[in-house]
């Protein structure tokens, strides 16, 4: 079995991700995170170890309902977590995704009704 640090980041679909960043920035007072590596894909602000990530929508002309789509939410682990979440998903023949994003290691995985989730660690060693 495998634990959790706690919630990373909630990952929205949004219409435009520089408008929706520079919305949460002032509303919330939240700070711009890797903007450096990533730019705005996604857009990422948040606070302490807390984010939000905007991820643009495939077609910008569909109507978004209110208050959905959630792209995934993320859950934070360390190494030895990710490496256990991994051996946890294969003998319970959870088929995953692993993705390098550079600054941090992802696998992603749906839930029993089809959200998308995600493991990441920042603790990229071993």
């Amino acid at each position: 079995m495998f634990k959790v640090q706690g919630i990373d980041h909630i990952g929205l679909a949004v219409k435009d991700v520089q408008k929706s960043v520079e919305w949460y920035q002032e509303m919330f007072g939240l700070e711009r995170f890797y903007e450096d590596v990533w730019g705005n894909f996604p857009g990422v602000v948040g606070i302490g170890d807390t984010s939000v990530a905007f991820f643009p929508t495939d077609d910008p002309d569909v109507p978004l309902p209110a208050g959905l789509p959630i792209h995934h939410l993320a859950f934070r682990v360390d190494q030895v977590n990710f490496k256990a979440a991994q051996e946890t998903l294969g003998h319970k023949r959870i088929e995953f995704e692993f993705q390098d994003h550079t600054i941090v290691h992802s696998i992603y995985f749906y839930d029993p009704d089809g959200h998308l989730i995600e493991l990441m660690t920042y603790d990229l060693l071993g």
